[in-house]
């Protein structure tokens, strides 16, 4: 329905627009203008201030590449179904892995170590990592909790972190060293790692 009237199957569409007198089209121009400039004037002071923003750096950690391979397309399905298809699915007794990817991608495989104390400082990835503890214990903090919950791992849990926009920071909290074997998956090219200019509000670190 157009203006209160009906529109009939296959007619045309007609759109009325109200006539613009030549004060008024220039009253509209001057306003589009100071709207422009406002806008401009308003981004100009939001990249001032995040230029100005420290980022959160690691401190007492170091990561050690000590391997990089490059990737093409992956597409790769493996599963398990240890009791036979239809009973393991009913069970919930099954495994199934599916790696898809599109476009070259860089493999790292980082060693990590924590002095006491130390941090990664609050980053995130442009792919996935999957972590193992192999020494101590990792304390990690997610930048979307609004609690800063820990979550604490120790020799021989995994940890994912999806990556992406995943803002995160692990740091050992404990007395002695701790190390992880981390692997991650990122499109090929890219910073492997993107400090975050500021901490979450929530957490205190």
């Amino acid at each position: 329905m157009l203006y209160g009237l009906k529109h009939l199957p296959g007619a045309p569409i007609l759109r009325v627009w109200p006539r613009i007198g030549a004060g008024a089209k220039e009253d509209e121009m001057r306003r589009m203008q100071m709207c422009g400039l406002a806008i401009a004037a308003a981004v100009a002071v939001v990249m001032s201030s995040a230029s100005s923003v420290s980022a959160t750096p690691a401190s007492g950690f170091t990561s050690t590449t000590i391997a990089l391979g490059r990737f093409g397309d992956i597409d790769v399905t493996n599963s398990l179904f240890p009791d036979g298809f239809f009973k393991s699915l009913r069970s919930g007794n099954f495994w199934i892995s599916w790696q898809k990817t599109h476009g070259d991608s860089d493999l790292y495989v980082q060693s990590n170590v924590w002095q006491p104390g130390g941090t990664t400082g609050w980053h995130t990835h442009p792919g996935h990592s999957l972590i193992t503890v192999t020494a101590g214990a990792v304390t990690a903090y997610e930048g979307d909790d609004p609690a800063c919950t820990p979550h604490i791992y120790t020799v021989g849990m995994g940890i994912v972190d999806p990556g992406h926009d995943h803002v995160h920071v692990l740091r050992n909290e404990g007395a002695i060293e701790a190390r992880t074997i981390t692997v991650q998956l990122i499109p090929a090219g890219a910073t492997r790692r993107v400090d975050v200019p500021t901490g979450p509000s929530q957490c205190p670190f």
